[in-house]
């Protein structure tokens, strides 16, 4: 060992160290737990995800409640798109079929019979 640096000043730093990784996990472990609880749902928020979809390594559909409408989101890494919307009270009655190219997604409300989105 080096001049000056003895067996108890090592256990000492060894074991301040290990007490700093310590207090970093629980702060890791407390962060979590508050992030969980921020991001459950509260009567007051006007915006959820209901559903979201996987289709690509990156690309997924996601299907949100903003107010009173329900909106599908087309999202990529570069951009998000909205594909199409209708009043939430109706979303029981939503038929999403791919058109006859298959590279664009038709929605349309069967009861209402609004043009669908393309």
């Amino acid at each position: 060992m080096a001049p000056g640096f003895g067996s108890a000043e090592l256990f000492r730093m060894i074991g301040s160290f290990a007490l700093v990784l310590a207090l970093m996990d629980a702060l890791l472990w407390a962060l979590r737990k508050l992030q969980s609880r921020m991001h459950s749902h509260q009567p007051g928020r006007r915006m959820q995800i209901i559903e979201s979809l996987s289709v690509g390594p990156r690309q997924k559909f996601a299907l949100l409640r903003v107010g009173e409408h329900e909106v599908l989101v087309g999202i990529t890494p570069t951009q998000m798109t909205s594909l199409a919307h209708w009043p939430a009270n109706n979303s029981s009655q939503l038929s999403i079929t791919p058109s006859d190219s298959g590279s664009i997604i038709h929605a349309t409300l069967s009861e209402t019979k609004a043009p669908h989105v393309a």
